[in-house]
């Protein structure tokens, strides 16, 4: 567990000590006024470059869009190859393999892409990058990039990575090594966003779910006690997995409610409707009691990252910034619960890459029941 000012992002966790942390999250809807929380849109503003217009139209997209993969999911089948929004677009594009299918996207109001790799064969070479993880020295993570239909591998020294994918027998022509920078770290930190506290360690609060909230796994193993933001006992954690996955889920005592509702750190709260995933170059948006409400989008989803103290499997990129005290808290892309922090690379100065654990298979795992207002 790191100071709150340590600022790496690969393998301690953003894990504030001592004072408080914790991370918030927007709001999603159909079309109308409650397409989105005012605090959201004013961040997707801030972020994004948006006019207040423009922020509202595009969170309303991005949410019937969300909706339209998920059809298309069950009726593309096989054939399936991955949504996104192309640069500049707000028609969401969907990709499959085979041209028969073309049709039932465009009757679906997207834009279709014919492409060579279905999202499950993508998916298969990540799962075994994922096993090779013993001979990924010097790489920093791989996800699955479905804007150009391939596996890509990220390492300082681009040797590094190749030598990777060569030992885990995939086959090269469905990966792509990049040069990056990035060390990413575990970010350390009931309302969404609510700081606690654990022994000498601060999270934060990621969604409410019934009896308690999910977090980061990083933050506490299996009876680890917590204290609420008050320093009031408050709980303890009933089931964590970290590495291979970060994520957790505390069980709270009767002093405390669930609340379907996200701190957002001004006097107010954001209401949580639901959790439908987002697309590939969706807008989202997280908060933290260190850095506030930080917006971004979603670049790619199901991302290996390599910590220090083990890799981790299925987690979303964003090039939202955060920093030390925002672990566990809340993403959210209009008023959808998306993920809780995990943790990243970069600073809210100049700027960084986040990576979230998405809230869905939380929810599965421990057989939960987010709590939404």
């Amino acid at each position: 567990m790191k100071p709150k000012n340590a600022v790496r992002f690969v393998g301690t966790a953003l894990l504030a000590i001592g004072s408080a942390a914790a991370l918030t999250l927007p709001a999603v809807a159909a079309e109308s006024d409650s397409v989105a929380s005012p605090e959201m849109l004013t961040a997707m503003q801030r972020d994004l470059g948006l006019t207040a217009h423009e922020a509202k139209a595009r969170a309303a997209n991005e949410m019937k869009a969300a909706e339209t993969e998920a059809g298309l999911r069950g009726v593309l089948g096989d054939s399936y190859a991955g949504a996104h929004f192309a640069n500049g677009s707000s028609k969401l594009t969907v990709s499959v393999t085979d041209a028969a299918k073309a049709d039932a996207v465009r009757a679906a109001g997207a834009d279709v892409r014919l492409v060579a790799r279905s999202a499950a064969q993508l998916d298969a070479v990540k799962t075994t990058l994922d096993k090779a993880d013993q001979h990924a020295n010097g790489v920093s993570g791989w996800y699955v990039d479905t804007v150009n239909n391939r596996v890509v591998v990220t390492a300082k020294v681009t040797a590094d990575g190749e030598k990777f994918v060569k030992a885990s027998g995939v086959d090269a022509s469905a990966v792509t090594v990049q040069q990056s920078d990035e060390t990413p770290v575990p970010l350390y930190d009931t309302r969404g966003g609510d700081a606690y506290y654990m022994g000498g360690g601060r999270c934060s609060v990621g969604f409410s779910v019934q009896g308690g909230y999910v977090t980061a796994g990083h933050c506490g193993t299996v009876g680890t006690a917590t204290q609420g933001f008050n320093r009031v006992a408050s709980g303890s954690f009933r089931g964590s997995s970290f590495p291979g996955n970060d994520y957790a889920w505390v069980g709270t005592n009767s002093n405390w409610v669930s609340r379907g509702v996200v701190n957002r750190y001004n006097g107010g709260t954001v209401a949580v409707g639901g959790s439908t995933e987002a697309a590939v170059g969706a807008s989202i948006c997280r908060s933290g009691s260190t850095t506030g409400w930080r917006c971004g989008t979603i670049q790619a989803k199901n991302q290996t990252v390599r910590y220090p103290q083990g890799t981790v499997n299925g987690m979303t990129r964003t090039n939202a910034c955060a920093e030390p005290g925002d672990s566990g808290g809340s993403w959210l892309s209009g008023n959808q619960a998306q993920g809780v922090t995990s943790g990243g690379s970069g600073n809210c100065t100049s700027g960084g890459t986040t990576y979230f654990y998405p809230v869905n298979p939380i929810l599965s795992r421990f057989g939960l029941r987010l709590v939404t207002s």
